[in-house]
């Protein structure tokens, strides 16, 4: 069986900071962070575009160039690969009304931009993903925007980033509130709509979180089901969530086993192994921790998955077969826990 890739963002090894306070760790260098990825068992490394190219709208192209060209020798350097640019449009005062749709058609014109220079990132760190969290896309009162008009934007803003390079694949992270109020396309079904609408649906696919399905109300495993099944499941960002807080990015597995084992379960019945994409985990060491323990919550879920990765492959699908057949679900249940448990 194909073996997972697993990879993180830079931000997932962190200051502290949570919406109510402020830092309670020393910052990470960047390089030292990179040192840790082989360490822990990572191969991939999840990009912003600021994350390559700092202040990324002051740089020339040619500058763009030199600095992505560093950062992908100091990736080969350690043996890793990039899985993903994003766009950061969400912490600049231009996006505050959003970015592809905002009514402000500069403000749109400067998201569609900025999205173009991160896949020119995206190409020279060697990946053909981009990831697009829409953070700022939506409202904070419905009444200040135009529903219709904002997903023709956005599909519009798509198109551009579609016919700026044949190669570049888009990857549409759903998410329903937060920092918005009310989000477009808060799920992965309105992400996979937005593809069929695109000059290119081969490439616009979808990256689902486990916290983001968990604050609409929905089963992540569900989610990934409904996005393998469109072969639109371009990555994952596996976390917990308890209950319908802020975007808490817990340790995988830590709140809910059982969803984590059945998002696994999900996985592996859609051979996501076998397709070469990343698993990420978008996970956030306890506020509590000291600096030198910042990573562990990544080494932690790590562990957790694998450990489910061989309880999904080892449980008896002849008893599962079984409870199907006899219709016996309260059995099949115990045999889920029971296996858990290792009994």
């Amino acid at each position: 069986m194909a073996d997972y890739r697993f990879s993180f963002g830079p931000w997932n090894i962190h200051e502290g900071a949570d919406p109510f306070g402020p830092p309670v760790r020393a910052t990470v260098e960047f390089g030292q962070k990179l040192g840790l990825y082989r360490q822990m068992g990572f191969e991939g490394v999840q990009f912003h575009d600021d994350d390559a190219v700092a202040n990324v709208e002051e740089k020339s192209f040619d500058q763009i160039q030199k600095e992505a060209s560093a950062m992908k020798k100091l990736l080969d350097d350690q043996g890793l690969v990039a899985e993903f640019v994003a766009p950061r449009l969400w912490e600049t005062p231009l996006g505050v009304d959003g970015g592809y749709t905002a009514n402000d058609p500069a403000a749109r014109r400067w998201a569609i931009e900025r999205s173009k220079r991160a896949i020119d990132i995206a190409n020279l760190l060697g990946t053909n993903l981009m990831v697009l969290w829409l953070a700022r896309e939506g409202t904070y009162i419905r009444e200040s925007k135009n529903a219709i008009e904002a997903y023709h934007h956005l599909r519009d803003a798509l198109n551009q980033l579609l016919e700026h390079s044949p190669q570049i694949e888009l990857a549409i992270e759903p998410k329903p509130n937060e920092p918005m109020d009310q989000a477009y396309v808060p799920t992965i079904g309105h992400a996979v709509a937005m593809s069929y609408q695109t000059c290119d649906p081969r490439r616009v696919g979808g990256l689902i979180e486990s916290a983001h399905a968990l604050l609409a109300g929905l089963d992540p495993a569900d989610e990934m089901g409904f996005a393998l099944a469109h072969d639109k499941l371009w990555s994952v960002h596996l976390n917990d969530q308890n209950g319908l807080k802020f975007d808490q990015d817990k340790s995988f597995g830590s709140v809910n086993l059982r969803c984590a084992f059945n998002q696994v379960r999900m996985l592996e019945l859609g051979g996501y192994a076998q397709t070469g994409r990343f698993v990420g985990l978008d996970v956030k060491a306890m506020r509590t921790q000291k600096v030198e323990q910042a990573h562990l919550h990544l080494q932690n879920s790590r562990a957790v998955f694998l450990t489910l990765v061989d309880k999904v492959r080892t449980f008896p699908q002849e008893i599962q077969q079984q409870c199907v057949a006899d219709r016996n679900y309260e059995a099949l249940e115990m045999a889920v826990l029971e296996h858990l448990l290792a009994k």
